[in-house]
């Protein structure tokens, strides 16, 4: 990089380090105040916060490199705004009501300690599995390609500087993360958010110039059939009717057919939006209702932007590439490719610095999700005496060992060969059905008992990870036998879709068979069971400006699936 791109990339740390320092200064007084930054968050922190932890690096790496792959095929997942809004309309009263510090705890107020613990072991699972290995990944990825450094030398030993830049990241967010807790990941996702979007901006504006403008880059996009090739090259399915810029494609895609795309992607956000403690835990920060329903909508607001801002490149360096003016060895550098090749100085600076605000602010959010689940979920049902200085304490190592575990997952994931945020949708939808099935349910009748929910999250989780296990098995072999025709053949959105169904139908059987739970021990956590006081507050929570703002964010995702359908 330029000495201008570093002076930009030093101020923008200089500004991180003067919000770590107001942070640090208001100290943790309990664990409210560490987990929860004292339930006392605007919307504005809350709204950037969900959108920051949400769009990590593995946007920047995964989310361009699916856009080179694939162009648009994923673009469904990414306009989740109408989920978000689901989460402040429809659950924000129910977790409001409850006052609770997690989502397993959601679980044991709504069903029993058993479907509690469960959840947590599948949450952080997943944590492993997913956002701590691509997280990490991605960063090792992006920043290699960007600084161009291969390898560093070490106590005279040649490390590869993946490995360095990954983990010396995961070191320094780590440091702010474990001493500020949920106020240091509010406050610099405040700031990380503007330098996320203005990085990304900068690239598809320049991007979009070096091609030509947007109707060439739709010309070539249009012009390129959706091919699919196996690992030595060969064509193993090529449509005849759906190209890189469609949205919808057909039921024989082999990797989204809109019959899996529509209900497949929606399961996912479902869970990741509405149930998953890593975004949930931003809401329930929130001063009250008011601010977290509106924290939601600028949350929603943001995640319009994805597309446009990560996809989209990954979609215009997959066209600059077919007229020779770009390349790249992997799809998924396509994004660092453009960062290196076709940014002035100075705008160098402000993308690695959205680059590391991104890695940053989902480590930071993970990092504190991680640490509050085991402590609030585990280990406090162990020491339930403790002192609150004792609780964090413990929390802070909980962090450590699940990002460690995280890392040893790395060459795992890598060997399993997909784009990385293909790997990531591929595991979310394994983990998605049964927890979702459990909430929906929960809250939608009184009838769902603790037995059948606690039944569908095992069956769920267990039935998903048999998939996983036998697709790292299989790899791309493709096997006879029942079992490889039952659970790894089906399309991987298919499967999801049938997975959600079936734990539905057992929670639905179960239920009538099993006693449910006395409903003066869920009173407001189902619908239809809110007190007149519980519904006078939360109606007082929201004006018609909510409510236009939410029709204008579904408005706009309308008109993009019109336009690209």
């Amino acid at each position: 990089m330029a000495s201008l791109d570093w002076i930009v990339l030093g101020l923008f740390c200089v500004a991180l380090i003067g919000v770590i320092f107001w942070v640090l200064r208001k100290k943790d007084k309990d664990t409210t105040d560490y987990f929860l930054a004292g339930r006392d968050a605007t919307w504005l922190a809350i709204g950037a916060s969900i959108f920051a932890s949400n769009i990590g690096s593995e946007h920047l790496v995964g989310l361009a490199g699916t856009g080179a792959t694939s162009g648009m095929a994923y673009a469904h997942w990414e306009m989740h705004g109408w989920m978000i809004l689901i989460l402040g309309w429809l659950f924000v009263p129910f977790y409001a009501r409850s006052g609770v510090f997690t989502m397993p705890e959601f679980l044991e107020r709504r069903y029993d300690s058993k479907s509690r613990s469960f959840l947590s072991i599948i949450s952080l699972v997943s944590y492993v599995l997913t956002k701590v290995a691509v997280t990490v990944y991605a960063g090792g990825v992006v920043f290699k390609d960007v600084f161009n450094i291969e390898y560093v030398t070490i106590f005279n030993q040649q490390v590869d500087f993946f490995w360095v830049s990954a983990i010396g990241l995961v070191f320094l967010t780590g440091l702010y993360t474990v001493f500020g807790g949920m106020k240091a990941v509010l406050y610099t996702s405040v700031l990380q958010t503007p330098i996320l979007l203005a990085g990304s901006v900068a690239i598809v504006v320049i991007g979009l110039t070096q091609l030509g403008g947007w109707g060439n880059l739709m010309e070539i996009v249009r012009a390129t059939d959706v091919t699919y090739l196996n690992d030595a090259g060969e064509v193993i399915y090529r449509s005849t009717t759906d190209n890189m810029a469609s949205l919808m494609r057909s039921p024989n895609d082999p990797e989204y057919p809109w019959t899996g795309v529509i209900l497949g992607s929606a399961i996912i956000g479902f869970w990741y939006w509405c149930t998953d403690q890593f975004i949930v835990q931003r809401v329930l920060s929130g001063r009250d209702q008011k601010q977290s329903r509106r924290g939601t909508i600028f949350g929603a607001y943001l995640k319009l932007t994805p597309v446009f801002l990560f996809l989209i490149p990954g979609m215009i360096a997959f066209a600059l590439k077919q007229q020779g003016s770009l390349d790249f060895a992997t799809n998924d550098a396509a994004f660092s490719t453009l960062v290196k090749e076709l940014l002035p100085k100075g705008f160098t600076g402000i993308v690695v610095g959205g680059i590391l605000a991104a890695l940053m602010s989902s480590l930071a959010s993970l990092f504190n999700s991680s640490s509050m689940l085991f402590t609030v979920d585990f280990y406090e049902k162990l020491r339930p005496n403790a002192s609150q200085k004792h609780y964090v304490m413990v929390g802070r190592i909980a962090t450590v060992v699940i990002v460690i575990l995280g890392i040893l997952w790395i060459p795992v994931m890598k060997g399993i060969g997909k784009v990385l945020y293909e790997y990531l949708q591929d595991v979310q939808s394994l983990l998605a059905p049964g927890i979702a099935a459990v909430f929906l349910l929960g809250v939608l009748s009184k009838r769902t008992t603790p037995t059948a929910g606690f039944t569908g999250l095992v069956v769920g989780f267990v039935l998903g990870m048999l998939r996983l296990g036998l697709n790292i098995y299989y790899g791309d072999t493709v096997a006879d036998g029942f079992i490889y025709e039952l659970i790894v053949a089906p399309n991987w959105l298919h499967y999801e879709i049938f997975l959600f169904a079936l734990v539905i139908l057992l929670i639905i059987v179960i239920s009538f068979f099993t006693k449910p739970k006395d409903p003066a021990l869920i009173q407001g956590l189902y619908f239809g069971s809110a007190t007149a006081e519980q519904r006078a507050i939360t109606r007082a929570s929201w004006s018609k400006w909510d409510v236009i703002n939410s029709i204008i964010i579904i408005s706009i995702i309308v008109a993009f699936y019109i336009y690209f359908w």
